[in-house]
């Protein structure tokens, strides 16, 4: 609940914002992607400029997310094998434990040990410190 509620706080004031952008901004602009000339371009378009700028706006997005994901491969990477050795230890500590637990199930060997009968000698309480 409380989330569809952050999202309508969110949402509808965003899509305000944008609405009103694009009704200001409805002028024809025309751009131009041939460097050389300007009276007869190879290509050009002529579009809203709320259009333009939605469109670059997006592709920003695309590129600074794709460079934030090529920086972070090194990150991905380690976690990768850190994962990978942390499988591993686990499967060990798995196989450890099988084997220590097959082991306390069967039959121990006699463990000898020496009972001396003679009584510990007295012990003298501790003389108190000055």
């Amino acid at each position: 609940m409380f989330r569809k509620v952050a999202t309508l706080v969110i949402v509808l004031p965003l899509a305000a914002i944008i609405i009103a952008f694009a009704v200001a901004n409805r002028q024809l602009v025309t751009v131009s992607f041939d460097p050389f000339t300007n009276v007869d371009p190879a290509y050009a378009a002529t579009l809203p400029l709320f259009i333009l700028i939605f469109v670059l706006t997006i592709l920003g997005v695309i590129v600074g997310g794709t460079a934030a994901w090529l920086r972070q491969a090194h990150w991905r990477r380690t976690a990768r094998k850190l994962d990978g050795e942390v499988r591993q230890l686990q499967q060990e500590l798995s196989a450890l434990r099988n084997r220590y637990a097959a082991e306390a199930h069967q039959p121990a060997e006699p463990v000898t040990t020496y009972f001396d009968p003679t009584p510990p000698a007295a012990i003298a309480p501790p003389r108190p410190q000055p």
